[in-house]
């Protein structure tokens, strides 16, 4: 069944308000960090309570919060508020935050909920959490560089939910080997998370991983934030369950995909509200396995594919894709949503190169609501295997605007001869891509495999193991 979009009504937003300014101070109890939570480390770390405090005024945050939002446009499946106050909360509250400073060739564990500034310059240094499953904890990244052989900077085993917040400071995260196992754990990201993960803040924050993920999060991540510069030989932000983002600045280089999104329940959602993206993909900007959501923001995408996921839906925001493959591509992976291509706003301008490419590809159907989209395409504009329907908007197709959507043929009324060709030539080139991608994923499970078989244990690696525990005031228990 076909997706249809939903703005909120005046009244939806009062009820919005109104639940949100009764639910703060729940919000607030549950985010405030506890006294002097407890870190331990292979050596004594700096750990001092900060008298600094961050002035929040929390009505008027709220209500800025749910006005934003409630001028996004939301599916009727999407919740109608993806953030918490915490969330888009840019800066933390470091009141009773303890600073701690990164030191070479240690672990430095963090197991209690609380706030914490880290800080400093270190090599083979992680930070690990591992906290009650309902604690909340804050790293406050206030210009830290952390380089690693082959270990996360950053690894969360256990937490409720874990913010990486930079302050207003260059802050560099870097894994210059093949990522080895924790146990049957492959930590394969700079940032790994087995918990939910937030993003924000008003620095920078550069990753760079040279055989891995840059980030990954087992559950959901969500940004609302901050400025990521980030270089990896596979994905750059990588989700089990949902990618949702409010606003930021990404920079991104990759031989995979930018964002990607999937779990083994054929699941996997992104949803971006916002932000700025310039993506360098060697296979696809954004991929999820289930729906691709676009409300805003401004996207320049360069790679075999732009957006992939099964239904991919663009209500408003100023895309700009080249693809050397498809632009965009609906791709039947998650039952749960039928598989279709749906435009209903902004501004889409998408260009792909010669051969067997497709800029708007769909195993199903697609919906043109409204939105400008112009097309230059060497061989087929748009490809679709059910239907296709025009309700609304504007369609260039190489520099000609057209009144229906064509079907698997060049832009400006080529009718006939081509597409027929093409036809004709689909078999052989589906069986052909079909066989290079089986063996292509062979191949990388093969590599997967043997790069875990020879993984040792972490903490019999470059990190020594033993730990010192550092109470509240930073001295040595």
């Amino acid at each position: 069944m076909k997706k249809m979009n939903m703005n909120m009504t005046t009244a939806v937003l009062a009820a919005m308000l109104a639940v949100t300014m009764t639910g703060c101070g729940m919000n607030q109890n549950a985010d405030t960090a506890a006294e002097k939570p407890a870190v331990t480390s292979s050596d004594s770390v700096n750990a001092e309570e900060s008298t600094e405090a961050v002035s929040v005024n929390q009505d008027a945050h709220d209500t800025a919060a749910v006005m934003e939002l409630s001028q996004k446009t939301v599916s009727e499946e999407q919740e109608s508020e993806l953030f918490t106050e915490r969330d888009l909360a840019q800066t933390a509250d470091l009141s009773d935050a303890q600073r701690i400073t990164v030191t070479d060739g240690k672990i430095i564990d963090i197991t209690d909920e609380g706030v914490y500034v880290i800080s400093g310059t270190a090599k083979n240094c992680t930070i690990r959490i591992n906290a009650d499953d309902a604690a909340k904890i804050q790293l406050v990244l206030d210009g830290v560089s952390i380089t690693n052989d082959d270990f996360p900077a950053i690894y969360v085993i256990s937490a409720d939910k874990v913010f990486v917040t930079t302050t207003n400071s260059e802050n560099t995260l870097t894994v210059s080997g093949q990522f080895t196992a924790d146990g049957d754990t492959n930590t394969d990201a700079v940032i790994f998370s087995k918990d939910d993960l937030v993003l924000n803040g008003t620095g920078t924050l550069h990753i760079t991983a040279n055989y891995g993920n840059g980030i990954t999060c087992k559950d959901d991540l969500k940004i609302t934030g901050g400025t990521y510069n980030i270089t990896t030989a596979l994905d750059s932000f990588e989700a089990n369950d949902s990618i949702s983002v409010y606003d930021g600045t990404f920079n991104i280089k990759t031989d995979k995909d930018g964002f990607h999104c999937e779990n083994d329940e054929a699941e996997g959602t992104i949803t971006i509200l916002g932000g700025t993206y310039t993506i360098t993909g060697g296979s696809d900007g954004m991929q999820a396995c289930a729906l691709l959501q676009i409300d805003g923001g401004t996207m320049d995408i360069t790679a075999a594919e732009g957006l992939e996921a099964t239904y991919v839906r663009i209500n408003d925001g100023n895309i700009n894709i080249s693809a050397s493959d498809d632009g965009i591509n609906a791709a039947a992976s998650a039952n749960a949503y039928e598989t279709a291509v749906e435009i209903n706003g902004g501004n889409l301008n998408v260009a792909v190169g010669q051969g067997d490419t497709d800029a708007i590809d769909s195993n199903g159907s697609v919906y043109v609501n409204g939105g400008t989209i112009n097309i230059t395409a060497q061989m087929s504009a748009f490809d679709y295997d059910a239907k296709a329907e025009f309700n609304g908007g504007t369609i260039i197709i190489n520099g000609q605007e057209v009144s229906e959507i064509p079907q698997s043929m060049m832009g400006g009324g080529m009718h006939g001869g081509m597409g027929g060709m093409r036809g004709s030539m689909n078999g052989e080139t589906d069986e052909m891509q079909g066989g290079m991608r089986n063996g292509k994923s062979g191949m990388n499970d093969g590599m997967r495999g043997g790069k875990q078989g020879s993984a040792r244990s972490y903490m019999n690696g470059s990190q020594e193991s033993s730990t010192i525990p550092i109470s509240g005031d930073g001295g040595v228990l």
